[in-house]
């Protein structure tokens, strides 16, 4: 007897568990809902970063920040994209010497979420200040519990749960404020080339390196003329012989003219 007693009961929990799960889906469907959202005054903080390309390795990228230190991005997306010198370019086109701009914008909007919800019944039963059971219009009955400072809206009038009585048509409205506070951010890369040299002044004297072409080499001094083989020096001895002849007679002529 006790055995079927406890059978008994499981199943009546397990049914009440249904119809309550029932009352559950359909009062849900009954509730009126309704959510706004108010935005409040949004603040912007903007924060520049500098740097220049140090080296681009497939997806890596090292880079020299303004105040000297070196940062290593690695496996930079495909996606990203920096703007330089008006084109836009992605990761593979950076290259070494390249000034690049990060322009960080943080958005923070405060915001309010209100959510109203709004139930119409008849009321079945009610336990205050805790709870009240309401019969809906579908003939099912649901419980709600009763928040702090809940009011009640009966033949127009405001009413608290101990004015309730069973039978009265009331109507609830719980209103809902979630204060949330959105933050967005948004980033914008440029960059440039580094610009050329500038080109020296007029007046700044230039140094011009002139390379002397070698000198060169000295040319062979040229073999003195030799006489032909057939020639021989007897010619010579006979004008010689002649010539002492010719001052032999005119010496002797001379003297004897000096001697007469």
């Amino acid at each position: 007897m006790s055995a079927r007693t406890g059978s008994m009961r499981v199943m009546t929990i397990l049914a009440v568990g249904a119809i309550g799960l029932a009352f559950t889906v359909r009062i849900n469907a009954q509730v009126k809902s309704s959510s706004d959202t108010a935005a409040g005054t949004a603040s912007h903080q903007v924060k520049v970063e500098r740097a220049e390309v140090v080296l681009v390795d497939g997806n890596d990228l090292v880079l020299k920040m303004e105040d000297g230190s070196i940062r290593h991005m690695a496996n930079v997306p495909e996606s990203t994209r920096a703007t330089v010198d008006g084109r836009e370019v992605g990761i593979h086109d950076l290259k070494p010497g390249m000034h690049l701009q990060k322009t960080i914008t943080t958005t923070t909007t405060p915001k309010v979420i209100t959510t109203t919800q709004t139930v119409t019944g008849k009321v079945w039963h009610v336990n205050p200040p805790l709870s009240v059971t309401l019969s809906m219009e579908d003939g099912t009955n649901q419980t709600f519990k009763i928040p702090n400072g809940q009011m009640f809206t009966v033949n127009g009038q405001k009413k608290d749960a101990f004015s309730l009585k069973k039978g009265m048509m009331v109507t609830a409205t719980k209103v809902v404020e979630e204060p949330i506070t959105v933050v967005e951010h948004q980033a914008k890369l440029d960059g440039h080339m580094p610009p050329p040299p500038p080109p020296p002044a007029v007046d700044v004297p230039i140094l011009v390196a002139v390379i002397q072409a070698p000198a060169p080499p000295p040319a062979e001094a040229a073999p003195a003329a030799e006489l032909p083989k057939t020639g021989s020096e007897l010619p010579m001895l006979g004008v010689l012989g002649i010539l002492l002849l010719a001052a032999s007679g005119i010496f002797s002529f001379i003297r004897r003219r000096a001697l007469v």
